[in-house]
């Protein structure tokens, strides 16, 4: 098992050429297992009607943080096999998913799997930024398959996303205290999505500005995606 090279490894660039998913298929297994959590949720009660033996679990919330569990480890083993590697961000959140999942279920305490979203993005955006710090534009790992940008670019989209994350993360803090298990759940799939999309529009324009030209060498591995 190899994890992600590094963005301008020669390597890698020659292993993307057969590996890289169907973008919606990637869209698919990153967003299943919320879809799942989401579902178990909102249909706990006759899930567990319909298949007593789950009742063992508890309320709504402990059945579905169990079926995101099973649905993020089957994420992370369907990308695995299709592309023989693991990306460093899905990872990173589907090991403490499991950890806090597990965490959740064993005390029987839904305060884990909330603090979740809290600790993913602290993390990630404690991560862009320290390595800001040291010279690494680590962004590059995650949306390097998706386009090439200058130095510059990877910088600065590197400091927006690392700061969007810390964003997030009080965000999550604020909805789990001020409100509700199933409005939590509801805004986790349904509003931080949305407010994700809608901040990865708003780079287009400085991706457009910092884009960089296909290599030569991509020219001979098939049509150019951007025709």
């Amino acid at each position: 098992m190899d994890l992600e090279r590094a963005p301008n490894d020669p390597q890698r660039l020659k292993e993307m050429g057969g590996k890289e998913m169907a973008p919606l298929l990637k869209l698919a297994l990153e967003l299943g297992p919320l879809a799942v959590f989401f579902l178990f949720n909102a249909r706990g009660e006759q899930i567990q009607a319909a298949v007593p033996q789950l009742a063992i679990f508890g309320g709504p919330i402990f059945l579905a943080t169990a079926a995101f569990m099973v649905a993020i480890s089957l994420s992370l083993g369907v990308s695995l096999w299709l592309t023989k590697r693991l990306p460093i961000m899905p990872l990173v959140s589907g090991l403490i998913v499991l950890v806090f999942g597990a965490l959740t279920l064993w005390l029987h305490d839904e305060l884990f799997i909330k603090l979740k979203p809290t600790i993913i993005n602290t993390l990630f955006g404690v991560i862009l930024l320290g390595g800001l710090l040291f010279g690494r534009s680590l962004l590059g790992y995650v949306f390097d398959s998706a386009f090439r940008l200058t130095d510059e670019g990877w910088r600065v989209l590197t400091l927006r996303w690392g700061l969007f994350f810390l964003f997030l993360a009080g965000v999550n803090e604020v909805v789990w205290r001020s409100f509700s298990t199933d409005f939590w759940v509801s805004f986790k799939v349904f509003g931080m999505m949305p407010i994700t999309l809608v901040f990865t529009l708003f780079q287009l324009p400085l991706i457009q500005r910092h884009a960089l030209p296909e290599p030569e060498g991509a020219a001979g591995q098939g049509p150019d995606p951007k025709t």
